[in-house]
């Protein structure tokens, strides 16, 4: 629990309460993740947080305009949760947050929020405790999370270093790095499914970014590995995307399907709340499984 205090974390939201403070206010500094409020002192010019760091009002007043970014206070400094280099990423304050990459949220948050969203792929394939789930693409986490806390066994892969990062920064992630049920792989899935056996997994949750960023995580030998490591009656989720929009997109869940049926996969078919698809590995050579 601790672990989520060594920083306190700050959004618009939180920074608007401080400046309508005139004294102490309690407030949330967590993102939300557990129902915890703690003492900020206002005074001076100067909001003072529980380790006596001092942060001007001006950049407060800064932050409170700032609807699209999470900031957190550090060893007496003011950072924003994000990371600059050959890609732009950084947290947005949606409850719990999403990571958004170049301007790209990984997580759908119209209509709903990225928790949501988590649970509607994890409900696609049901992940049972006793079960082992290949993760294919973590980002922040919450499929892994929500798959161990059924009691699944949880191994997920993340390609992305800075990713990586932004998830042990994120308090909503904490459970992806301390659970007993998760294991974090770094990599590209594309190469590390090879290194399972066949037979290994009872569900595949398969989240690839866009097609365009990721291609080779859409294509019929990938899928064939997927196959592969799935054991027999194993159940698959992948998540597509809205097929509905523009006829590109329709297009491609068209050739998904085709391309997962080519490898092997039965039972194929749409899950509409969770833009994405389900399928299944036969039970055996002759049958299509239950």
């Amino acid at each position: 629990m601790r672990q989520w205090f060594e920083a306190y974390f700050l959004t618009y939201r939180e920074a608007r309460r401080i400046l309508l403070a005139r004294g102490d206010v309690r407030v949330n500094l967590n993102l939300g993740k557990i129902r915890h409020e703690l003492p900020v002192v206002v005074e001076g010019g100067k909001a003072t947080f529980p380790d006596g760091t001092t942060v001007e009002l001006e950049l407060i007043e800064k932050i409170a305009r700032d609807d699209g970014s999470v900031y957190f206070v550090k060893d007496g400094g003011v950072y924003k949760a994000a990371i600059a280099g050959e890609h732009y990423y950084k947290l947005v304050p949606t409850i719990p947050p999403t990571i958004e990459i170049n301007g790209i949220r990984m997580h759908r948050t119209k209509d709903m929020n990225p928790l949501e969203d988590t649970l509607n792929k994890v409900n696609a394939v049901e992940p049972r405790e006793g079960e082992t789930v290949f993760d294919t693409c973590m980002g922040l986490g919450y499929t892994a999370i929500e798959a161990a806390r059924r009691g699944a066994y949880v191994f997920t892969v993340e390609k992305d270093r800075n990713v990586i990062e932004i998830a042990r920064l994120n308090p909503w992630s904490w459970e992806l790095f301390h659970s007993q049920n998760i294991q974090v792989i770094q990599g590209d899935a594309f190469e590390v499914v090879k290194r399972f056996e066949e037979d290994t997994f009872d569900v595949i949750i398969h989240d690839p970014p866009r097609f365009s960023l990721a291609g080779h995580l859409y294509s019929e030998e990938f899928y064939r590995e997927l196959f592969r490591v799935l054991k027999p009656g194993g159940r698959l989720f992948h998540y597509v995307g809205n097929p509905g929009k523009r006829y590109r997109k329709k297009d491609l869940q068209r050739g998904v399907i085709e391309r997962l049926r080519k490898a092997g996969f039965v039972g194929v078919k749409r899950v509409e709340e969770a833009l994405g698809l389900v399928a299944r590995k036969p039970e055996n050579e002759t049958g299509e499984g239950r």
